[in-house]
């Protein structure tokens, strides 16, 4: 009698990693208004955001829409060319409107906005009086100080579809950044060849992180957040040397001497 020849082959396999995808905080519950600007930004920059998934945050917003609103605003971002495949994590309120609207909940789009909208943190219960302390023991030597984490080195050129991130540390590319690969760090990022694609410093809210290039052309730029597209930038620092910063609320980016 033949063996029965039994698959034990997965026909999917699941990972988790680091997804660039855009957040799109809501301020003013006007779908005609937010399209309007989204296309105009898919219009600047099609490569970059025609068809771009982007997460939805209404944290911005003084009380969480109801789900008709909701989708009225999800379908005008869709026919403005743009893709909302989730909502950002917050109350309980938006947690029930992402289930009635099908999509799911991200919590990384909210971290880095708690302590940055005004939001009174809860404090923490008064402690008890404390009794008191025993005469203290001779303090032991100190330890040595940790030695800190170092950044993270790419050492050959990051090709288009690559994404690379350096988490809690700085990132420096020994090679270019092609046109499609996204680098991401936490800290500052530095390129020591010609930045084509996207580069995001500052990822969990860092505003004195910053991004240095030895030839710009990236078609995204960002820092803690905000960002510019090639299109926005002077055509004189196209294929210069240059170093991007965050100056109050504006993304600055000027040439290398």
């Amino acid at each position: 009698m033949a063996a029965t020849h039994l698959d034990f082959e997965p026909a999917g396999e699941l990972k988790f990693g680091q997804v660039g995808i855009a957040n799109l905080r809501v301020r003013r519950l006007d779908p005609d208004r937010l399209a309007a600007e989204m296309r105009d930004r898919v219009a600047r920059a099609p490569n970059l955001f025609a068809r771009a998934a982007v997460v939805i945050d209404f944290g911005g917003l003084p009380a969480t829409p109801e789900p008709a609103q909701a989708q009225a605003l999800i379908a005008a971002l869709r026919e403005a060319g743009v893709l909302p495949v989730a909502l950002a994590w917050g109350s309980a309120d938006n947690a029930r409107l992402a289930e009635a609207l099908g999509l799911p909940l991200l919590s990384k789009f909210r971290a880095q906005y708690e302590r940055g909208d005004g939001g009174a943190e809860t404090p923490p219960p008064a402690a008890a009086a404390p009794e008191p302390a025993p005469e203290p023991a001779p303090a032991p030597p100190p330890a040595p100080p940790a030695a800190a984490e170092p950044g993270l080195m790419q050492s050959v050129p990051v090709r288009s579809g690559q994404q690379i991130y350096a988490e809690h540390r700085d990132l420096t590319v020994l090679g270019a950044v092609g046109a499609g690969a996204e680098v991401i760090a936490d800290g500052s990022i530095h390129i020591y060849g010609p930045l084509r694609g996207r580069a995001l410093a500052g990822a969990r809210g860092n505003a004195r992180a910053r991004i240095f290039c030895r030839g710009f052309q990236a078609e995204l730029v960002a820092v803690a957040g905000h960002y510019k597209v090639l299109e926005e930038i002077p055509k004189a620092l196209h294929g210069k040397a240059v170093q991007v910063w965050l100056e109050g609320e504006e993304l600055r980016i000027a040439a290398l001497d």
